[in-house]
């Protein structure tokens, strides 16, 4: 495996790769790596040519500095597990090749980062957005991949693509999880033992309002949860939403037929998580 830490390296590679009419898969994350990344990287592998994969802790997407400080960094078994699953490139810039000087630019989204995530995080998906799109021009990839628990994101990076008409096509994967149903997640390792066994909870809240999506209103099923996760101390819900899946606009109601996304925020102890699930009324 390649491993590539210069922005003008990267490009001259992608550029002359692409010129030789490979096929580029793209996985961009930020290390700490678990199956749900390996997941789409395999996936990659079989539908590319050619699999990059970025390791790149972005400071503009963290609201908390003490997040951003704490978050794991791991690079020495990330590159262990990419070359296990047969990833050709990894790109690994400094944050000095990446922001060159400080970023003025500011995107906006309208609804779409009005709920969630984007308001719970204000500048955020802002953030994400800035990183993406220089990611983007750097790799020049034609699939890029991303997992669904972080289901707001991938609507932003889609629409961020066709605002400005990115040549990539934007795949989403189920999220991967734990065998007691914990979203794999690279926050899940600074957990300790206690609130890791805590932090399934979220889980099970998911799957107790799916249990009762389209029979109760959505209020009651707010209620529910709320109640559901009081019961545990070391968990401080942020929100639970129940969201149409394209829009991620909240709904007041979900009827036979209709599809919904619910979606979770909470901290367990110091660290938040987040999760969501897909539900058609029809197959539940």
């Amino acid at each position: 495996m390649e491993v590539i830490e210069r922005v003008s390296i990267i490009r001259d590679r992608m550029q002359a790769l692409r010129c030789s009419g490979k096929r580029i898969g793209f996985v961009p994350t930020m290390g700490a790596l678990h199956e749900g990344h390996l997941q789409l990287l395999r996936a990659s592998a079989q539908e590319n040519d050619v699999t990059v994969c970025s390791i790149f802790v972005n400071p503009t997407q963290f609201n908390n500095p003490d997040d951003y400080r704490l978050y794991p960094r791991t690079l020495g078994q990330d590159t262990a597990l990419l070359e296990s699953v047969g990833c050709d490139i990894l790109f690994a810039p400094h944050a000095e090749e990446v922001y060159i000087q400080q970023s003025k630019l500011q995107f906006s989204f309208g609804p779409l980062e009005a709920v969630m995530e984007g308001e719970h995080r204000p500048g955020h998906f802002n953030g994400v957005a800035t990183v993406v799109g220089k990611l983007f021009h750097f790799v020049q990839p034609h699939r890029a991949y991303f997992g669904q628990k972080d289901l707001q994101q991938v609507a932003i990076v889609k629409q961020l693509v066709q605002g400005l008409s990115f040549d990539v096509e934007v795949v989403r994967y189920p999220t991967i999880r734990e065998e007691d149903g914990l979203a794999m997640s690279s926050r899940n390792k600074r957990l300790d033992t206690g609130q890791r066994q805590v932090a399934t909870m979220l889980h099970g809240a998911l799957q107790l309002a799916k249990g009762q999506l389209g029979r109760k209103p959505v209020y009651t099923l707010k209620a529910t949860v709320e109640a559901y996760l009081a019961s545990a101390k070391e968990i401080k819900l942020e929100y639970f939403e129940v969201v149409d899946p394209d829009t991620l606009q909240p709904l007041a109601d979900v009827q036979p037929g209709q599809e919904a996304a619910l979606c979770i925020a909470a901290y367990v102890g110091p660290v938040r998580l987040i999760d969501n699930i897909l539900v058609n009324l029809n197959e539940v």
